[in-house]
């Protein structure tokens, strides 16, 4: 009993606060064509583990026949406990929704994102996200996997 109290003080002791972060993105979809994305990701991290909730949103066009994708995609992060030289890197691996449009043509089914990227410090708790996904599309889309590149400002809290 009174080891397990020890523990328990010591681990609330040296256990770090939660902390949480909001980025605004924009970026490229890269499949089958660039198009423009935006969007926004809300999170948080304790020490090496982080979750994040993401909404993004790609434009359609119609002339080079790539379709709009707007995905709400929940992520778990493994991610360096702290900066290093002002960089935060992670990996991340998620699922969700995500609907595909083009034209009267439409798709909503889940889809699973994997990546990467870096949290830049810049200012106090400002700075600049760096992601790239790659998207699994599952039912019948036009495009079954999607890669996406993003620079955010990310503002933590």
């Amino acid at each position: 009993m009174l080891r397990t109290f020890a523990a328990t003080v010591a681990l609330l002791c040296i256990a770090t606060p939660a902390f949480a972060d909001a980025t605004v993105f924009i970026g490229s979809m890269t499949t089958p064509a660039n198009r423009p994305a935006r969007g926004l990701a809300i999170g948080v991290g304790v020490l090496l583990i982080g979750f994040e909730f993401e909404f993004a949103d790609g434009s359609e066009n119609l002339e080079e026949a790539t379709p709009s994708l707007r995905t709400g995609m929940g992520n778990v992060l493994l991610q360096t406990p702290f900066p290093i030289a002002g960089m935060q890197f992670y990996v991340t691996t998620g699922a969700g929704l995500y609907r595909e449009q083009l034209g009267a043509r439409e798709e909503t089914h889940a889809g699973f994102n994997t990546g990467g990227g870096a949290k830049i410090s810049l200012l106090g708790p400002i700075g600049v996200r760096l992601d790239y996904r790659i998207f699994n599309l599952r039912g019948k889309p036009l495009h079954s996997t999607v890669h996406r590149v993003y620079a955010g400002l990310n503002l933590g809290f």
